[in-house]
């Protein structure tokens, strides 16, 4: 049986070169390993991050994390942890962190189109002196992601460019957006529970249980 649908693919790093080329000098002599003084002005600066994590056996997890920017805390010149908030509690992010440390953040800042890259190891932290600096509307996180920086690099804005998503003018309109509660109540569809239902326990997510 045929592992994909796909028939002509790429199989080596020298046919990807072949077919695309190398970076430039400056592209590979980009990245730090530490988190300096501007790295720190980016990070303090962004509401939103993405934190990309694995299991043991390589199946792969992305997920945002969001907060008034400058909601990851830096701690030193190599560390930086990052709240956690209430969620659904799947702990996809977090299981998978207990199964592999390595972890991987985009750092965006609304507005601008180059993201600031970091790769590292990550720890499941509990230590309320720590959590206690990312209090907010008086409480404070039961617990964070620790990350200890490895690399640290700018990545450039073409996809943000090309997507146009900080460019209101290309938004669909309100009306042709999906709606998140029917899209749920479709793959949840065994609980038998209807888009409003869906709606409404949203509603009361995003309003009681932010923090």
């Amino acid at each position: 049986m045929k592992a994909s649908i796909f028939n002509d693919i790429v199989t080596s790093e020298e046919e990807l070169r072949t077919l695309c080329g190398f970076p430039k000098e400056l592209v590979k002599n980009k990245a730090v390993t530490v988190i300096d003084r501007h790295c720190r002005d980016f990070i303090s600066k962004s509401p939103l991050i993405f934190l990309s994590t694995a299991d043991s056996a390589g199946s792969c997890d992305v997920s945002p994390r969001g907060d008034a920017a400058g909601f990851v805390h830096v701690m030193d010149d190599r560390h930086l942890i990052i709240p956690e908030r209430p969620g659904n509690k799947r702990f996809d992010s977090l299981r998978n962190i207990l199964e592999n440390p390595r972890i991987g953040l985009i750092f965006m800042i609304p507005g601008l189109g180059e993201t600031l890259r970091i790769n590292g190891q990550a720890w499941i932290v509990k230590d309320r002196e720590i959590l206690k600096n990312m209090e907010a509307f008086g409480k404070v996180p039961v617990l964070g992601i620790g990350v200890k920086v490895e690399e640290c690099y700018m990545h450039c804005a073409k996809a943000f460019k090309r997507s146009h998503v900080w460019d209101d003018h290309y938004w669909p309109k309100q009306e042709e957006l999906p709606n998140p509660a029917k899209i749920i109540a479709a793959h949840a569809e065994k609980l038998k529970l209807s888009a409003d239902e869906v709606a409404a326990s949203l509603k009361e997510s995003y309003e009681q249980r932010l923090y």
